[in-house]
């Protein structure tokens, strides 16, 4: 079993020095190779979903973790990215998420853990930098730097490397598929006084404002600043004319809204495409009306007509609001799964 002092700062270094590599920052000029390496491991790892160069511009622009302190990119000596980490924060936040990869040519040498050294030391130092949350009172305590990661069920030697380095599982996430061809789909009325509405810009902050609303009791869930959501409305794969809203006629209020995209690369890969489903909420005030059931009947028809052969989306496997029955209900059928590790890192004194 591995011991904290091998994830300080000192011996994730040693570690790639041992190996001949350098590392540093993600920068603009970086983006072919940094999404080549992505590719090479994706090519072998077969993930659901990763990153193309598209997503990684985004990353670059980031002002709330800014890339020059929140990427690393591990190079051999031709200077060809071998690895790379990541973490994102939101200021007042109480975890932070790791990302990275390790090119398959050059796996079990210790990089992975050399990764995590440096996921640990970024997120102390994030936790230090935001200080405490706004509002509370000065002799509060801090709160206790938490890095969270989330991996397939799929890559097992990952997961083997979390627990080795102390991390646990917090929670279970289920992929979910449903077919679109060759049987009924759906037919879910509003209640009268409810417009459904195909999503649109002007939309997008009410969405949002929604949004927030409606997850605020979903576990993990954390409010989406306008630069987070920014980032999913405006992602490359995103489809609002797959997308729908719902709106309370007397008051314009969001009741309900449904976000789409589609990775026509994805299609190629797995060999069937697919509408994806990457938010479905419902106001509060507004649940038990058929909201969430005729928002997801409404986007088979959508996905269907653009010729797709599955409708996909995620869900918590604990969600509170019943999502996981409700998906079943809809013939959505769980096809992969996905957990997240969390990890208690010592507070920077």
């Amino acid at each position: 079993m591995l011991n904290d002092d091998a994830l300080t700062p000192v011996s994730w270094q040693k570690s790639l020095v041992g190996l001949g590599l350098d590392w540093r920052p993600a920068a603009q000029p970086d983006l072919e190779a940094w999404a080549a390496l992505i590719a090479r491991t994706a090519e072998v790892e077969k993930p659901v979903w990763f990153e193309r160069i598209a997503d990684l511009e985004q990353i670059l622009q980031s002002k709330k973790n800014h890339p020059a302190a929140n990427t690393l990119l591990v190079l051999d000596g031709q200077s060809v990215p071998r690895a790379y980490a990541r973490i994102t924060k939101n200021k007042e936040g109480d975890k932070a998420y790791g990302f990275g990869c390790v090119d398959p040519a050059w796996q079990r040498r210790g990089i992975g853990m050399a990764l995590l050294g440096w996921l640990s030391e970024r997120t102390i130092r994030r936790f230090a930098e935001d200080g405490q949350p706004a509002g509370s009172r000065p002799d509060a305590e801090r709160p206790v730097p938490r890095l969270r990661i989330h991996m397939e069920q799929q890559h097992e030697h990952q997961q083997q490397l979390l627990r080795q380095a102390r991390f646990g599982v917090v929670r279970y996430f289920n992929e979910m598929h449903r077919h679109l061809g060759g049987v009924p789909l759906p037919e879910v009325r509003l209640a009268d006084g409810l417009d459904l509405v195909t999503m649109r810009p002007e939309l997008s902050e009410d969405v949002r404002l929604a949004h927030n609303a409606a997850f605020r009791d979903h576990w993990g869930s954390e409010p989406r600043d306008e630069e987070s959501w920014g980032f999913t409305v405006n992602d490359p794969q995103a489809r609002p004319d797959l997308s729908a809203v719902v709106l309370d006629r007397s008051t314009g209020t969001v009741a309900g809204y449904q976000l789409a995209s589609h990775d026509p690369d994805g299609a190629v890969s797995r060999g069937y495409s697919e509408g994806y489903t990457d938010l479905l909420g419902v106001r509060r005030e507004y649940r038990g009306r058929g909201i969430a059931q005729a928002l997801l009947a409404d986007a088979m028809r959508r996905f269907a007509a653009a010729g797709m052969d599955r409708a996909s989306l995620d869900v918590d496997s604990e969600n509170p609001t019943g999502a996981l029955a409700l998906y079943e209900k809809m013939g959505y059928a769980a096809v992969n799964r996905s957990l997240a590790w969390d990890k208690e890192l010592p507070a920077r004194t």
